[in-house]
Formats: C-alpha cells, sequence, structure tokens
C-alpha cells in the first residue's frame, strides 16, 4: 500500500479528478486530495490558469506545499498538469519521498527553473499524449526526457492524441482506452513502492 498526495489540475478538484483517486482507493492506496481553489472549479484551462495568475503561482504553488503539513514523509506525490508544480517541489525537496507521478506536465530538473537535483532512490512516472500541444508544445516532453535520461527509476509513458487532461473522466478531453491503461501503470507502480 502507499499513500499518495493527489493535486488537481488548472480546473480545479473536478468529479474526474475525485473518481481518479478513488480508482488507486480501490486498488488499496490511500489517496489525499487537497483542493487548492477552495472549491472552485472552471470550465476551460484558460479560466483556470487566469485565476491561477490572479491568486499568483507562487502562492498556488505554496498551497500544495502546505497541503503536506501534518501527512506522513512517505508520499507518492501526483500532480496533473498545473497541480506538477507542487507534486514535483515536494517530491524533489521534501525527505522520504517514496516516489512521483507527473500527469500531462513534467518540470525541468536542471536549470534556473529546476527544484534542484533529483532525489535519489525516489522513483517517478510522468504520463503524457504525444501529440499534447501543451505537454510537447510547452517542452515538458524534454524536461519529462531529461529525467528518464537521468534517473534510472523515471519512466516516460506516451500515449497517442492531442488531449491535455486526458485522464480526467468529467472533461470532454478524456480518452478511456488511454486512461484505463495509464491507471493500471500507475497502480503497478504504486504496487511496487
Amino acid at each position: 500500500m502507499a499513500e499518495v498526495l493527489l493535486f488537481h489540475h488548472a480546473q480545479g478538484l473536478t468529479p474526474g479528478v475525485r473518481a481518479f483517486a478513488d480508482d488507486l482507493r480501490a486498488g488499496g492506496h490511500v489517496v489525499h486530495t487537497p483542493d487548492l481553489f477552495n472549491g472552485l472549479t472552471f470550465q476551460s484551462i484558460d479560466e483556470g490558469l487566469a485565476y491561477i495568475g490572479e491568486t499568483g503561482f507562487d502562492e498556488m504553488r505554496e498551497r500544495g506545499v502546505r497541503a503536506a503539513d501534518g501527512l506522513p514523509l512517505e508520499l507518492v506525490y501526483a500532480g496533473f498538469s498545473f497541480g506538477v508544480l507542487p507534486a514535483q517541489q515536494l517530491a524533489q525537496t521534501r525527505p522520504g519521498a517514496r516516489g512521483a507521478l507527473l500527469f500531462h506536465s513534467c518540470l525541468p530538473i536542471t536549470g534556473e527553473w529546476a527544484f534542484g537535483p533529483w532525489p535519489d532512490g525516489v522513483a517517478a512516472q510522468i504520463h503524457g499524449m504525444d501529440n499534447d500541444p501543451m505537454f510537447v508544445g510547452e517542452g515538458d516532453i524534454d524536461a519529462a526526457r531529461e529525467l528518464v535520461e537521468k534517473v534510472a527509476e523515471a519512466e516516460l509513458f506516451l500515449y497517442p492524441g492531442d488531449q491535455h487532461y486526458f485522464a480526467d473522466s468529467s472533461l470532454p478531453s478524456y480518452d478511456a482506452d488511454a486512461t484505463a491503461l495509464l491507471t493500471l501503470r500507475v497502480l503497478e507502480f504504486l504496487d511496487r513502492l
């Protein structure tokens, strides 16, 4: 059994993110799903990003980091797109991390925007679509490939398609087949930890 801290994407803690967490719980894992938006959800990525921008990206990321307060150190940190920011920061900087699950996004592990080197013994999975204009077009795929190249316990999984939030069953971008495979891979990852 693993304990997971799962962060939602820019559209908020949607029913689809909650359903994904429930699938992991059904696999025998403990999953925490903090709501960084205090109950707000948005109809589009742009609306959610506007809210994040108004509040401040750093403040939102710090809300995520604070969500780990009071939880055990031995967590798997997971995030959907925007939620990768706090998830990856915690995986790289909070002692005791067991793993990282990065969905639809990945941050560089070197350079000025990095949180520092990837810690020894922290496994990672990155999942994205091979033609997602955000994941591929904004350079996240390059960061993911760098992570896999430099960290033996890191894996990158690409799925055919061009949707960003393909694993959120409550959104039109949902891809049931890709999500079923993603969920299987995630459960296998958590069972290995």
